[in-house]
């Protein structure tokens, strides 16, 4: 979410380094401090004019990937790039804006570069760094900082489109924590006779709920005002795990009828716990990897994939445990005489089913779906 960061680059040999994505308000900053500069080849050494930092929206990313694809020369070279670049370089591409390259580096010691520039077109823009000498390797320090200053000439670091996500993420947390009061007044003391546990579970995952929204709330808030988590990161990690493990758990066992149907679990329901838990554990690490490092690391798209494989495998095996509930069902209401009985949990199976796939419909894919097609400036919808 665009906090300050302070990367380390080394012999990293990729022709493009996505760095951060920000939205701006025409009031935009980028900070960029670049130090301790090497780059190595096994040919002669590369004009240092090749290698260098840009900006570039999601709107012109098509077209520059089109562009730099050619063999021949840019028609429309952008005026502000050096005219001795290859016009197969990104940085000579019309649709980018060339913030500096390795040219203009100070001297070394220490071959350091330091800059402020200035973004007057609002938009959503992505940091790049091209290298565009053959088999080079580059090895740096860069220190980044993406914000937008207010009238009073404070720094907001948050993206235009997460500005709301902080108030949301309290108003969820504030919300949850009534559906809590109200869970625990009427399920665990108003009817504590008939409380079964997993009402004392549900308890624990709306609890753990309302921790990681609160968590989440200060953690954009001080990104917001400082740059930095301050520490607030961790702990929404950590209670984001516990909501996690103890969601998918619950399906689990409300799918299988646990506590409530029948007082324990088969070895096969067994496994699946077995599966999804360590499997959750997978994809949480995953999914700190993604939220604390970045895109510039190597290997960022793996734990993205890593992550994204993770989630089906979990979202598919809880579906199991309620089909073989139902199976069940049908089979117990031809034999046992209680078709009628029978016949009522059947129904509840079938709409806790048909609740389970409309959720993780929509929080896969519809989600998904708004984040592709919506602007940046109303990114927290899908918060």
């Amino acid at each position: 979410m665009a906090e300050i960061k302070d990367l380390k680059i080394t012999t990293d040999s990729r022709p493009v380094i996505l760095f951060e994505k920000f939205g701006f308000t025409p009031r935009g900053f980028v900070d960029i401090a670049v130090s301790d500069v090497s780059f190595s080849s096994s040919v002669p050494l590369p004009d240092p004019s090749l290698l260098g930092f840009f900006l570039l929206s999601d709107e012109n990313l098509i077209q520059a990937i089109y562009q730099s694809q050619q063999e021949v020369p840019n028609p429309n070279p952008n005026p502000n790039s050096n005219p001795n670049i290859d016009p197969s370089c990104v940085l000579s591409s019309s649709y980018v804006r060339p913030l500096f390259t390795f040219r203009d580096l100070s001297q070394p010691p220490p071959n350091s570069y330091n800059h402020s520039f200035r973004i007057t077109q609002p938009d959503e823009y992505s940091l790049y760094f091209a290298n565009c000498a053959i088999e080079s390797k580059v090895t740096m320090s860069v220190h980044t900082e993406m914000y937008n200053a207010r009238p009073d000439g404070s720094r907001d670091y948050l993206s235009v489109g997460w500005i709301l996500v902080p108030s949301i993420y309290f108003l969820f947390a504030i919300v949850y924590a009534v559906f809590l009061g109200v869970w625990i007044y009427f399920s665990l003391w108003k009817n504590r006779l008939s409380a079964h546990r997993i009402h004392q579970i549900m308890a624990g995952l709306l609890f753990a709920k309302v921790l990681n929204l609160i968590c989440a709330a200060e953690d954009q808030h001080y990104i917001r005002v400082t740059g930095t988590p301050h520490g607030w990161d961790v702990l929404f990690y950590l209670f984001q795990f516990l909501k996690g493990v103890l969601l998918f758990t619950v399906i689990v066992l409300i799918g299988t009828g646990w506590s409530f149907l029948k007082p324990f679990l088969q070895e096969r329901e067994k496994k699946v716990l077995m599966i999804v838990i360590p499997l959750q554990v997978v994809a949480n690490i995953a999914s700190i990897v993604i939220g604390e490092t970045g895109p510039f690391i190597q290997d960022w798209v793996t734990w993205n994939q890593v992550f994204l494989l993770i989630d089906i495998i979990c979202c598919c095996a809880i579906v199991f445990p309620i089909v073989w509930s139902i199976r069940t069902l049908r089979e117990t209401s031809k034999t046992d005489g209680k078709a009628a009985r029978n016949l009522a949990k059947l129904t509840l199976f079938r709409q806790f089913y048909i609740v389970l796939i409309g959720y993780l419909y929509f929080t896969r894919i519809v989600v998904y779906a708004l984040k592709t097609i919506a602007s940046y400036k109303y990114r927290h919808v899908t918060s």
